[in-house]
């Protein structure tokens, strides 16, 4: 009798672990994600890139030029000022530290003299768990802003559908609920620093996060946004990124996504009783008709919306046109088929793909890149890989160039990967469908023929035999890490 009912409980249990992982996975998203704005009229666009490489003298050369730009947003605000960063932290893993730029200290100070200039000026920062590793950690920088009235709210993650269905669905069963006291850990850091609790662990391993990187900001009247790839994280300041800032009414509707964003709250200690919301400014269409037919039409793009603009692109390109790709991860089944479609059909296809072999000081597999860019190499896709020594091709874009001269461009916080394009991320892009000479356009265009051309003595760039990899166990090892979330890309 005991046995039997031991055995029922077992399959009991089995079961409510089995439809809870489902369920999750599943599950409807919170209201206001998943977005496609409307087109309309951009206005004072421009392309932003850091970038890093090697000299003919084999000197580390780059230049950055993201943060500059964020920083003048910051300090032009007067009104309403808000901010979503993914990675916000001096976390550096194992990686030497003496040539990153502190960006989460500037950023912070940024922050902190700016509600000093203006006190009653609406701001609001959203960021990430992972930056107080889940809970036992309390950052100076977080707790500095708060002091100084910056609102700083992390996203509840736990509201999101789960990535990593065989470890979510028993976790939600069995520690969903337990919390953690910062300063109380004792297990080694993943990050490395203080200790972390085991309730951090189990946290990390649902690997999910709000990835996205945005701001908006007033300058005056006007209204601007910049949407980019690139994290205000010490260790990544060496990192090659690409970012687009833009004025009007595609920074309104940006906004308008992160208010939604900033209602997936967490309930910390610290924010309990903090006001977050902020009011969205008035728009009318006299404003948004002022910017009309000068600089193309733009939209602002979030979670799976991402992937269906981004394979609408690569469809809608056609023989004798241009179709470049940078990216630090790319994985996605439904992106890697539609490149490969457009290389059948005559389209010029190129990849400029992150080798994946380090990331702040550890080694890495090589996954899913160097299996993926075999799989499009066998499909006559040119592929070359970032030349990196300890930074991150980091970057994630998309171009169509066609025959006019006219083209698309598509980046953001989003890698091409199930986890980043699904529903499963918090992800922000911006898609810019832009005029034939436009400045930003031909920028984003001469980035990428720099370094894939490694032009003017620059080294950039590596050809695809230096990490060609046509092992099947390690290409069939990331279909399966795909599939099932069991992976960190």
């Amino acid at each position: 009798m005991i046995h039997l009912i031991l055995s029922l409980l077992a399959v009991g249990l089995l079961l409510a672990w089995i439809l809870t992982a489902i369920w999750h996975v599943y599950k409807p998203i919170p209201d206001g994600l998943d977005v496609a704005t409307p087109w309309v009229p951009a206005a004072e666009v421009t392309f932003l890139a850091d970038t890093s490489y090697l000299t003919e003298g084999g000197e580390r050369g780059g230049e950055q030029a993201i943060f500059d730009a964020v920083f003048d947003m910051i300090t032009a605000a007067d009104r309403l000022l808000v901010l979503d960063m993914f990675l916000f932290n001096n976390f550096a893993g194992t990686a030497e530290t003496v040539d990153y730029r502190p960006l989460s200290q500037e950023l912070g100070q940024a922050l902190v003299q700016q509600r000093h200039r203006h006190p009653d000026m609406e701001m609001l920062l959203i960021t990430d768990p992972v930056n107080t590793v889940y809970g036992s950690l309390a950052p100076d920088h977080l707790q500095q802003l708060q002091a100084a009235g910056v609102p700083v709210i992390q996203t509840d993650l736990s509201r999101l559908r789960d990535s990593n269905p065989l470890w979510s669905g028993l976790w939600r069963l069995c520690c969903r609920w337990l919390d953690t006291e910062p300063g109380k850990g004792w297990l080694p850091n993943p990050m490395t620093g203080p200790p972390v609790s085991l309730v951090s662990w189990m946290r990390l391993l649902n690997f999910k996060a709000n990835h996205r990187k945005t701001i908006i900001a007033n300058h005056g009247e006007e209204w601007i946004g910049l949407v980019t790839s690139a994290n205000p994280h010490d260790a990544s300041s060496r990192h090659d990124n690409v970012a687009l800032r833009f004025v009007g009414p595609a920074a309104l509707d940006l906004l308008a996504t992160e208010q939604s964003a900033s209602a997936i709250r967490a309930i910390t200690r610290s924010n309990r009783n903090a006001k977050v919301a902020f009011e969205m400014p008035a728009s009318s269409s006299d404003a948004r008709e002022s910017h009309a037919g000068h600089e193309g039409h733009m939209r602002i793009l979030t979670e799976a919306q991402i992937r269906v603009a981004s394979i609408e692109l690569i469809d809608a390109s056609q023989p004798g046109e241009q179709l470049d790709l940078a990216m630090f991860y790319l994985s996605h089944r439904g992106v890697i088929k539609a490149l490969k479609r457009a290389a059948a059909r005559g389209v010029a296809v190129r990849a400029l793909l992150d080798a994946n072999h380090d990331a702040f000081g550890r080694e890495k597999s090589g996954l899913p890149n160097r299996p993926v860019g075999m799989e499009l190499q066998q499909a006559d896709i040119k592929v070359r890989w970032c030349l990196t020594s300890g930074e991150q091709c980091h970057t994630k874009l998309l171009m169509r160039r066609q025959a006019d001269g006219s083209g698309t461009l598509l980046l953001g916080s989003a890698n091409f990967t199930r986890r980043n394009l699904d529903n499963f991320n918090m992800e922000t892009n911006v898609e810019w469908q832009a005029p034939a000479g436009h400045p930003a356009s031909e920028a984003a265009a001469n980035h990428f023929e720099r370094r894939w051309n490694n032009d003017d003595g620059e080294r950039h760039s590596l050809p695809f035999a230096d990490y060609a990899d046509d092992s099947w166990w390690r290409y069939w090892r990331y279909r399966l890490m795909e599939a099932t979330g069991l992976s960190t890309f």
